[in-house]
């Protein structure tokens, strides 16, 4: 049982991981468990795989008064787990974090169930730091993040890196025509960053060079596509400019991309880093308990990427930074190799390894006793 999600950022690790269950051992079984109300409920249904949707509700840290919903929901949330522990049994129960997997995990330790939690940011989640003594494994995206928990005596800890989709032949799903040449990305995750945008826009308007042979390919989100468009028609760079809502597939292209400009989302880094895309980094101002920021300096730090905050960056700033790095191939390069450094492609398949070992021996000590 694989339980996470309430946003991407946790569900597509959960869906990674079961990818390479399936690689590994295809005659594993599996169930997906998410809430009714975060991304699982339009993705979930279209993956091919079983799946639980709780009516689990957040934690609202902003509003606690409105915290009263968890425990009104929970005797439904707790049928819905005694069915699906009922109907997969499951030999161990993996969490990926947000506040649609902590009902399972919690549940797999009530009912002395093998945990396993794969914690993204290098700040890790509260579901992990609450959970981590409780865990036999426990998978790291970031190697900072081992600072902030206090795992069991008997937890065995790996740090991996996170688990992405990373193709190793180039994406032939997406309709979008990547243009040629040095290509610098500006992403702010797949629904676009209305706060990243407006930056952008500010730096373009300012802008008084361009680096010579690069074409810019900016992904505004659908929501913003039409706006940011308009705008960066009316600006004197548009002819080198490709705006486009949405791309699909983006970690099978990332080897097309030269520099990028991102939100630091652990997924979204950790696929940068799978990549060798060296990133200057806007991380969002209101991401909980700031883990975007967290991983961008951690990844600062490292020497592969740079970080900007979205509110208090002089206005020419990051535009100096792009040309910096794209008029020195050194430079570019050498962030190129230290944001490899951190990438780990096969992160996946090591993680579902270490699963798969686990539940044989759960297995293997059922036999034993029966």
């Amino acid at each position: 049982m694989i339980s996470g999600g309430g946003t991407g950022g946790h569900l597509y690790p959960a869906l990674n991981i079961a990818a390479a269950l399936r690689r590994v051992e295809p005659a594993c079984e599996l169930m997906l468990v998410g809430a009714q109300r975060g991304i699982e409920h339009r993705i979930l249904p279209t993956s091919g795989y079983r799946y639980r949707l709780l009516a689990t509700e957040p934690l609202r840290r902003s509003r606690p008064w409105q915290n009263w919903r968890i425990l009104a929901m929970a005797p439904r949330v707790f049928s819905g787990l005694t069915e699906a522990f009922r109907t997969l049994k499951p030999h161990v129960v993996v969490g990926t974090g947000g506040y649609a997997s902590a009902p399972a995990v919690a549940y797999a330790i009530a009912v002395r169930k093998p945990i396993v939690l794969q914690e993204q940011n290098a700040f890790p989640g509260l579901v992990t730091r609450l959970l981590a003594s409780h865990a036999t494994q426990i998978h790291l995206g970031f190697p900072e993040a081992v600072h902030h928990l206090k795992p069991g005596r008997a937890t065995r800890v790996q740090v991996h890196g996170n688990p992405v989709a990373i193709s190793r032949a180039p994406d032939t799903s997406s309709d979008f025509e990547w243009p040629g040449g040095c290509v610098l990305l500006i992403t702010g995750g797949s629904q676009g960053a209305r706060g990243l945008n407006q930056l952008l826009l500010r730096e373009l308007s300012g802008a008084t060079r361009w680096p010579d042979g690069v074409t810019m390919v900016w992904i505004s989100g659908p929501d913003h596509h039409e706006a940011i468009a308009a705008a960066v028609r009316g600006t004197t760079w548009a002819d080198r400019i490709r705006v486009v809502p949405y791309v699909n597939a983006l970690g099978q292209s990332l080897n097309r991309i030269s520099l990028a400009i991102s939100r630091a989302g652990a997924m979204s880094t950790s696929e940068l880093a799978a990549a060798g895309v060296p990133a200057l980094l806007v991380p969002l101002p209101s991401s909980a308990e700031d883990h975007q920021r967290s991983n961008a300096i951690a990844l600062a730090e490292a020497g592969a990427a740079r970080v900007f905050e979205q509110d208090s960056t002089p206005v020419g700033e990051l535009w100096a930074s792009v040309l910096e790095l794209l008029d020195s191939e050194s430079s570019l390069q050498a962030m190129a190799g230290a944001m490899r450094s951190r990438g780990r492609p096969d992160a996946a398949d090591r993680i579902a390894a270490d699963i798969l070992e686990l539940a044989r021996s759960v297995e293997g000590a059922k036999h034993a006793d029966d």
